[in-house]
């Protein structure tokens, strides 16, 4: 996704998010910061794992549950405002959401 929004937005992106060649100029800088911005969510989910699996779990499952909650949060509000955009929202959401459940479940075992 980083890839695609900060360096592919008016190229493969378009085919991929179905937008229109103005709709994508008109937006590039837009989805270069969104792009960057879903890069350090990511970061910040991946530092996470690192950090439990050296034993600090405090710090990393803050870590992973901050950054993959976010994503959650984030494909969440865009299945609910966005019904032509449900199946993307599934997709962006999954694995984050089921990131979150595992560490939540991990804490309370």
């Amino acid at each position: 996704i980083f890839w695609l929004e900060s360096f592919a937005w008016t190229t493969r992106a378009r085919a991929v998010f179905g937008t229109t060649e103005a709709d994508a100029l008109a937006t590039r800088e837009m989805a270069f910061n969104q792009g960057f911005y879903n890069l350090f969510l990511a970061i910040l989910v991946a530092l996470g794992i690192v950090l439990v699996a050296v034993g600090r779990l405090d710090v990393g499952a803050t870590l992973v549950l901050a950054g993959a909650g976010s994503m959650a949060s984030a494909a969440l509000v865009l299945f609910v405002t966005s019904p032509s955009n449900r199946g993307a929202a599934l997709k962006q959401g999954l694995l984050p959401a089921l990131g979150v459940l595992a560490v939540i479940l991990a804490l309370a075992l």
